[in-house]
């Protein structure tokens, strides 16, 4: 095969991956309460559902907040920057801190729908995330 073939082989290759990705479906994101602390006057918590189509992916982004995570359905895969992916499944949990950037997140499953809770302390009127570029 010529190295002109398998360069247009490389490049068809990469472009399906980056129109696959383009084209995954979107998490759909309930927000489920959203309370002030009075024990701390700049803080809220905020709890929302997350619904992860099959091969649903999260963009990279952050969450200014410490965010506690548990797995109602399916299977998630979860990772932030500097930290080790892991494919948590219905009861399993995950932290991420203020200043972590969430690298990874999306559904472990091409076939199956997941879903999870989010718990976020974060400073009262701030967004639920903030992408990453």
């Amino acid at each position: 095969m010529s190295v002109s073939r398998i360069l247009a082989a490389v490049l068809l290759s990469a472009a399906g991956a980056v129109a696959a990705q383009e084209a995954a479906p979107h998490a759909s994101v309930a927000t489920l309460t959203s309370k002030a602390l009075s024990d701390y006057p700049s803080k809220e918590v905020t709890m929302i559902t997350v619904d992860y189509p099959p091969g649903s992916v999260d963009p990279v982004h952050r969450h200014d907040a410490h965010a506690f995570v548990y797995v109602l359905q399916g299977s998630i895969v979860m990772g932030v920057k500097g930290g080790k992916t892991v494919t948590l499944k219905a009861g399993d949990t995950f932290y991420e801190g203020p200043d972590d950037v969430h690298t990874v997140g999306r559904n472990a499953s091409q076939t199956e729908p997941a879903k999870f809770v989010v718990w976020l302390l974060k400073d009262r009127g701030a967004p639920l995330l903030t992408p990453v570029h």
